[in-house]
């Protein structure tokens, strides 16, 4: 298998983070990829950490005109991919070595266009936290409107089954967002059993938020992201907190 993968990393204020991200796709035994980094205005030194890089043609550096949010980052870099699969890497995330030789031949074996994978949970020191999270094996477009599985580090599509996909620029859950088009396209996303990344928990992410804008981003998301009216965007809100809970209970392992 020699296709084209196209990653997309959005990056704002992650120089302390980056660099470990970008050596993860460095290190990856499947190594026809291009790895689409978009900053948004980044205030750190991300550049001069990115810039170490790009003598590798097939990491490309883009950058914002103004601060517009990891939205607008996607969408650029979906625009701008050439590969016949896109992957998602945030830009403090990890993959293991293995990741994408492993998903792709998952990918290939079963002709499934959407896909992903368990993750652990590292801090911000890459310490790991004992903590597995995984999914249902199959999600169906109700289950993915039900509630967020795929975290977001782990997903790969097949551009060719499914097409270019663009979100609305909504603030937060853009990634879930993108699930919710690309699983109109594919109807079902499947896990590959197997823990193949690592999500950094950090204190000041939104999902260290408020319970209270925790729940408001969700309306938002059905509401404008999905065009939902008020009525229905509040019972998707609901379940998907209902839903939330029961990940927590079944899909969110110590691990061993």
């Amino acid at each position: 298998m020699k296709k084209l993968v196209s990653i997309v990393m959005p990056s704002y204020n992650t120089a302390k983070f980056i660099e470990e991200s970008i050596k993860s796709v460095l290190d990856q035994t499947y190594t026809n990829w291009e790895l689409i980094i978009v900053d948004d205005c980044s205030k750190d030194n991300t550049d001069e950490v990115v810039k170490k890089f790009l003598s590798d043609k097939r990491i490309k550096y883009l950058k914002n005109k103004k601060n517009s949010g990891a939205a607008f980052s996607r969408n650029y870099a979906l625009r701008e991919a050439k590969g016949k699969f896109i992957a998602f890497l945030d830009s403090d995330d990890l993959w293991f070595p293995d990741k994408l030789e492993k998903q792709l031949q998952f990918m290939e074996k079963n002709n499934y266009a959407f896909t992903y994978t368990n993750y652990k949970e590292i801090d911000e020191k890459s310490k790991d936290l004992n903590v597995i999270v995984t999914g249902p094996k199959k999600i169906s477009k109700t289950g993915m409107y039900n509630y967020c599985y795929p975290g977001c580090l782990t997903v790969i599509y097949d551009v060719e089954k499914i097409g270019l996909i663009q979100i609305e620029n909504i603030p937060k859950n853009n990634d879930y967002a993108m699930w919710l088009k690309v699983i109109k396209k594919s109807k079902n996303c499947f896990l590959l059993n197997e823990v193949l990344a690592s999500y950094r928990k950090r204190s000041h992410s939104i999902s260290s938020g408020s319970k209270l804008k925790l729940i408001k981003h969700h309306y938002i998301l059905y509401k404008i992201g999905e065009k939902k009216n008020s009525i229905t965007s509040i019972i998707l809100t609901l379940r998907n907190i209902f839903f939330g809970i029961l990940k927590k209970k079944i899909y969110v392992k110590k691990s061993k």
